[in-house]
């Protein structure tokens, strides 16, 4: 056992970490880290092991590793509830545990990122260090020396370079170095399944060598760029530049499958997700035949809440959260006596509006980041009059019903950032093909996560309240319908007097209106 000082934060963490995983080994439980106590990466990497680190059955803890019966409890069994990493990853493996006879997909817009995520593999310094180091016993000097040299190489390469798209250069000569030395490295550790810690070193050889040989390859299915880290320095990530035919090929040929969300349809159609998972042209059709199917709502959207579109207010610019939003999200706070669920689309724009809410009303508001997330989300939903802001985080997966949630603030449309890599990539490769790469790319992104982040509102048939989007852009730009038949069908309105007399009624009566949303005279829908 490693000596670890248990009076650092780091080290008071792993205790806590270990005594806790005793415990749900003597209980019989799953050591799901969601259940785990508060942590830091850090002291997570202390007491785990990533997939490739696992020796499987040479293990001397086989016996009680969770995930061992995790696995074996699933082949077992007739129904298996898992998470889109594992059908991800159990897909990319061949289904070597799971073999399921129909596949059931819940919260299916997701399930294109979560394969990208899951096709996805980073190459930082440290992880070159960490498999230099403890190689180091099985290797002879020269090539002790050798590789220190390319992994020193390696590390001032990526030091170097500019965050942001790969497409030559330093970088992959350095890593195409690593590839070439590793593979000799490989062959002197070697692989004894009688020797755990060896083969232990061999498969953290092997892991560093596996994705240095597909950065260096430079295959155009794939996207490189350098990402920086605010604490560990930039490191290396390769991700799938497309993932609809592994989708297809691999998911959704193996068995038959039902995909399910309440934001399948984008834009009215169910075009967007088609083309995502691989159903969308002809070949893909006729090679797995499918039925789209929209089975409506049990909400009432237009009789249980507002959609205000606050289009006297500047669009929204570069240079941050403008005084006016500043003082139209305090307005909307007060006047819903809190309840609010504030989604942002950066952190200091959350910073901001926390603080300028705070300061300008008697409104108290939890800040993601001011503690762990999961502790803010329970606070929030075991006391009604506080709001919550924050950022990705909380556009999806946040079911506050009933009283806790009766306004929901969406900062400015979510466009993803023109300069973040895969974005920019995937624009740029619909472009190539005859496509429009805005439309394609940035506005469907855009369009889904205003579905779902809109879509915390209206949580059960008793829910009322408001939506507040503080983006003209929503009714000025051509884009705007694209987006607004993407959300739920609330009422519209722009006329904010309407919408602080709505959030004030509701807080004494729990209704939005006296026969409906609105005023009691009937107000146009904006187009």
């Amino acid at each position: 056992d490693a000596v670890v000082d248990a009076a650092s934060p780091v080290g008071a963490q792993v205790v806590h970490l270990r005594n806790w995983a005793e415990q749900q080994a003597a209980n019989g439980a799953s050591g799901d880290r969601d259940l785990a106590p508060g942590h830091s990466p850090r002291a997570w990497t202390q007491i785990s092991l990533s997939g490739r680190e696992c020796v499987g059955a040479s293990c001397q803890y086989v016996g009680e590793c969770f995930v061992q019966a995790a696995r074996a409890e699933a082949a077992a069994s007739q129904l298996v509830v898992t998470n889109h990493a594992v059908v991800a990853f159990e897909a990319e493996h061949g289904w070597a545990v799971l073999d399921p006879d129909v596949l059931v997909v819940d919260e299916a817009h997701e399930l294109a990122a979560r394969v990208t995520n899951c096709l996805t593999d980073e190459l930082s310094p440290q992880m070159a260090e960490r498999a230099a180091r403890m190689a180091g016993s099985y290797l002879a000097d020269d090539t002790q020396d050798e590789l220190r040299g390319v992994v020193e190489r390696f590390t001032e390469a990526l030091e170097t370079a500019d965050p942001g798209l790969v497409r030559g250069g330093a970088i992959l000569t350095a890593a195409a170095d690593l590839r070439n030395v590793l593979r000799r490295v490989m062959s002197a550790v070697g692989h004894d399944a009688g020797d755990t810690r060896r083969e232990q070193v061999a498969n953290v050889v092997k892991e560093v060598f596996d994705i240095a040989t597909r950065i260096a390859g430079g295959d155009e299915a794939d996207v490189i760029w350098v990402s920086a880290r605010p604490q560990f320095g930039s490191q290396l990530v390769v991700a799938p530049l497309r993932v609809d035919t592994a989708i297809r090929e691999a998911i959704l040929t193996h068995q038959p499958s039902i995909l399910t969300s309440a934001t399948l349809k984008l834009g009215d159609s169910f075009a967007p997700i088609e083309a995502a998972i691989g159903l969308g042209g002809p070949e893909a059709e006729e090679a797995v035949p499918y039925t789209a199917a929209d089975v409506g709502s049990p909400f009432d959207y237009r009789r249980q809440g507002i959609c205000y579109v606050a289009s006297h207010l500047p669009p929204p610019g570069r240079d941050g959260t403008s005084d006016e939003a500043l003082q139209e999200i305090a307005d909307l706070v007060d006047a819903a006596g809190g309840h609010t669920l504030g989604l942002f689309s950066s952190m200091r724009a959350a910073e901001r509006a926390a603080d300028f809410v705070r300061y300008t009303t008697d409104k108290a508001v939890l800040l993601q980041g001011e503690g762990h997330l999961p502790d803010l989300i329970a606070q929030f939903l075991a006391e009604p009059a506080l709001s919550l802001f924050g950022t990705i985080s909380l556009w999806q997966g946040v079911d506050a019903p009933g009283e806790t949630c009766h306004l929901v603030i969406v900062d400015r449309i979510p466009f993803p950032r023109p300069d973040e890599p895969l974005i920019q990539a995937r624009q740029e490769d619909v472009s190539r093909r005859g496509g429009n790469g805005f439309m394609d790319v940035a506005l469907r992104h855009a369009g889904l996560m205003l579905a779902q982040g809109t879509g915390r509102l209206i949580r059960r048939t008793t829910d009322r309240g408001v939506v507040a989007i503080l983006d003209s852009r929503l009714l000025k730009a051509r884009y705007g319908r694209f987006l607004l038949t993407s959300m739920p069908p609330l009422w519209m309105t722009t006329d904010r007097q309407v919408v602080l007399d709505a959030l004030d009624r509701l807080g004494v009566v729990g209704t939005v209106g006296v026969d409906g949303p609105g005023p009691v005279r009937e107000a146009p829908v904006v187009p």
